[in-house]
């Protein structure tokens, strides 16, 4: 028989204990709640100190307005907080910490020193912390704030068992040191581990210095190879950078979510950044970006984790519709403009692209891609008759070349018309020259050379033309032989008869029959071959959690694509110069038009410079 134990209240050090449970995971979590302190003291000059991977010390001085003497012990009290004082503070949480908890929990598993002198104060003062006890005693330190926190878990042998090689709990930190460097450009960095220093920030207020920051933090590549974003609308915006689509990842470690100013973990933001490049990505490529949410903070619940690494939108459907759509506007927007720069070396080729000037809203300046890294040959369809209205616009278009002299003992060869690529006026990617292997075409322009996958591209186009299409038209129904009853959940019938509307635009007739029963009587004719039960059920599962279709959306690109790639011209297929030329048109009045509709590039650019270096001219 189990004794029963009295209930009474827990030791304050145990309690503190427990909530460091929460809120200090290994010595990244100490310095990254310490360094938003910082933040929220209005330092624009914080420096930090790390021995033995933060294990042994971690100290962290900031010029921020400090603490006066009187609230030094309250600090380390639990619960006490400057940054709110009611319910109505509480939920509009503009601070990065507030739930007061950080400090004294650290100090519960620490050796922990606060030192501190206020703003406009003549003498500073040092709090030290042994259990429930704090001493306060004068100590010279200039205006602002030391925390030293030492033998993280000296006194939690448990906790600490888990922490991992000084190596490994490092980079850790540093990971969470550059996250929050690229939350504050306004603010210098310094981090120095074993008395080494391995990061230097100034502050950087201009965009050129940002950038600086960002090629410093996450390499030049990333810079090199992003789209700007800056766009408003609805009581939102989002700013930052967007990796283009081949610069894409194999995995999702360049990916960096900022609301409000809090790098974040959210599912919503997510999942709706990676459907706008869902039409763009090379398949189990995961796309790169820095973006930054802001939004009224009533709108937004920041204490859903102890750790802050979490938000929850209030209007999820709204941040998620928003997100999507403007960003991917910003993807479709990249086509070649006059004015771009040449690509990236041959050399330097992998998923790159060159570098993409900063765009507003959908607006970009220009995208040039890599080579690709092989080729997918598939049995298509012959398309040269897309073009050959075009022909004789392009050919009348063409200027004549100068008439070669002819060669002794025959006739003046036929004067070959061809457009100058370096007059004024001239288009983004040139004029077509000729074709190699009937599988790339060889076009000049301004810059140099651009070499461009005719298939490849030709796919994108048509692609683009039937989504066009379709969302011209609608999704055509074809109603089913015999209608098919399908079991569901007494919540999924409601949530098909709730969005009836919904299924008819995507093409599905349903009718509700009974409270765990559906009718299916029409299909998209272009699903017609799906297995119709599955189908609806997919629909109402997306419905369910995200509010849309998203996945019958991908179901129709899909097919889409598949029509598009059969319907493109096909490689081996000789084209006359002016098809050749109405191509390169197409492509730069075609959203997306730098990838095909699998995310390979459809063309590279080599300049001069490029050309040069190749054949060592000038060396």
């Amino acid at each position: 028989m189990t004794e029963r134990r009295p209930i009474r209240p827990l030791p304050g050090q145990l309690v503190n204990q427990i909530a460091a449970g929460e809120v200090v995971e290994r010595p990244a979590s100490v310095a990254k709640e310490l360094l938003e302190n910082s933040l929220d003291a209005g330092a624009d000059r914080i420096e930090i100190d790390v021995e033995a991977g933060g294990a042994r010390v971690i100290r962290i001085r900031d010029n921020g307005v400090g603490i006066p003497r009187e609230e030094l012990a309250l600090a380390l009290q639990r619960h006490a907080t400057s940054k709110i004082g009611s319910l109505a503070e509480l939920e509009r949480v503009a601070s990065l910490g507030f739930r007061g908890e950080a400090l004294p929990s650290i100090a519960s598993v620490s050796r922990l020193t606060l030192t501190s002198r206020a703003r406009g104060e003549t003498h500073a003062w040092s709090a030290t912390c042994q259990g429930d006890d704090i001493d306060v005693s004068p100590a010279p330190h200039p205006e602002g704030t030391t925390v030293e926190v030492r033998d993280l878990f000296f006194n939690t042998p448990a906790r600490r068992k888990f922490m991992r090689t000084e190596r490994t709990e490092y980079t850790h930190l540093l990971e969470m040191v550059r996250r929050l460097a690229m939350a504050r450009f306004d603010v210098g960095l310094t981090l120095r581990h074993n008395g080494r220093a391995t990061l230097q920030l100034p502050p950087a207020a201009l965009q050129e210095e940002r950038e600086r920051r960002l090629a410093r933090l996450l390499g030049d590549g990333f810079v090199e190879h992003a789209l700007g974003v800056d766009v408003e609308a609805s009581g939102l915006s989002v700013r930052g950078w967007m990796g283009l689509p081949t610069f894409s990842r194999s995995q999702a470690d360049l990916q960096y979510l900022y609301v409000n100013g809090r790098m974040v973990r959210d599912r919503t933001a997510v999942h709706a950044i990676r459907r706008a490049y869902q039409d763009v990505l090379f398949k189990d490529r995961y796309p790169a970006y820095v973006l930054y949410i802001d939004v009224d903070p009533a709108q937004v619940d920041v204490n859903v984790h102890p750790a802050k690494h979490e938000v929850r939108f209030r209007d999820g459907r709204l941040i998620h519709d928003f997100l999507s759509r403007h960003l991917r506007q910003v993807l479709e927007g990249v086509r070649p403009e006059p004015g771009m720069e040449s690509a990236l070396r041959p050399q330097e080729a992998a998923f790159g692209l060159a570098r993409g000037a900063s765009t507003t809203g959908a607006g970009a300046a220009y995208q040039a891609v890599t080579p690709r890294q092989g080729r997918m040959e598939l049995p298509v369809q012959e398309a040269r008759a897309l073009y050959g209205e075009r022909v004789a616009e392009w050919s009348d278009q063409a200027a004549p070349m100068p008439q070669r002299s002819a060669p002794s003992g025959g006739v003046n060869p036929h004067p070959v018309p061809r457009p100058d690529p370096a007059a004024a006026g001239a288009p983004p990617l040139g004029y077509a020259v000729g074709q190699i292997h009937g599988v790339y075409i060889v076009a000049q322009n301004a810059h140099g050379l651009v070499l461009v996958d005719m298939h490849a591209a030709h796919e994108r186009i048509v692609y683009e033309r039937l989504k066009a299409d379709m969302a011209r038209q609608g999704v055509q129904s074809q109603p089913l032989l015999v209608p098919l009853p399908l079991a569901v959940t007494p919540a999924e019938a409601t949530l098909a008869e709730e969005h009836a509307e919904a299924f008819v635009r995507l093409g599905i007739e349903i009718d509700r029959s009974g409270p765990e029963s559906l009718v299916v009587r029409g299909v998209p004719t272009i699903l017609g071959q799906a297995d119709v039960g599955a189908l609806v059920r997919d629909v109402l599962a997306d419905i369910g959690t995200s509010g849309d279709a998203s996945r019958l959306e991908a179901r129709f690109n899909e097919v889409l694509s598949t029509m598009a790639c059969h319907g493109s011209v096909r490689a081996n297929r000789r084209l006359e110069l002016a098809e050749m030329n109405a191509l390169l048109r197409d492509m730069e009045n075609t959203p997306n038009s730098g990838q095909c509709n699998h995310g390979r590039p459809t063309w590279t650019q080599l300049g001069m410079t490029d050309l040069d270096r190749l054949f060592m001219r000038g060396q």
